[in-house]
C-alpha cells in the first residue's frame, strides 16, 4: 500500500490521466447502453405513449412471469426477428431482462437500426415485481 501512494505522489499527471480515460470510457459504455427508465416511468410510457415492451429473457425465464402486451424476442434472436419490430420504430420502446443489464446490449442494437426511442428498464423484471408491480404467467 505504501507503494502505491508513493507512485501516485511521484507520478500525478500520469494516475490523473489514467482516471480521466478510465472516467471517459465508462461515461461512453453508459451512454452507448441507452437510457434507463425506473418502473415507474416504464409503466407511465406504457400507459399514456403506448411504448412497446420487448422481453429478452431466454423462454424459460418468460414463462415465470412478464410484463403485460410484452413481445418476446430472447436476445439470442433479436439481430435475425428485428424485421418483427420495424412497425414500432416510432413508438417508444422498452427493452426488458432480468437484472436490466443484458437489456443494454439489446436496446443498443435497436438503436443502431433505427428505433431512437428505445429505452431499457432499469433493474430489469426483478425490480418490477419487487415493486409488485402487475405480471401475466
Amino acid at each position: 500500500m505504501d507503494q502505491f501512494i508513493e507512485f501516485i505522489s511521484n507520478h500525478p499527471l500520469m494516475v490523473a490521466a489514467w482516471v480521466l480515460t478510465l472516467g471517459m470510457f465508462l461515461f461512453y459504455e453508459r451512454s452507448k447502453a441507452g437510457k434507463a427508465v425506473t418502473p415507474a416511468q416504464a409503466t407511465n410510457l406504457i400507459n399514456k405513449e403506448d411504448a412497446v415492451v420487448i422481453d429478452i429473457r431466454p423462454k424459460k425465464e418468460w414463462a415465470t412471469g412478464h410484463i403485460t402486451g410484452a413481445k418476446h424476442i430472447p436476445l439470442s434472436d433479436l439481430d435475425h426477428r428485428i424485421d418483427e419490430l420495424s412497425k414500432y420504430q416510432q413508438r417508444p420502446v422498452i427493452v426488458v431482462c432480468n437484472l436490466g443489464q443484458a437489456a443494454a446490449s439489446a436496446t443498443r442494437t435497436l438503436k443502431a437500426a433505427g428505433f431512437e426511442n428505445a429505452v431499457r428498464l432499469s433493474g430489469g423484471m426483478t425490480e418490477w415485481k419487487s415493486q409488485s408491480l402487475p405480471i401475466i404467467k
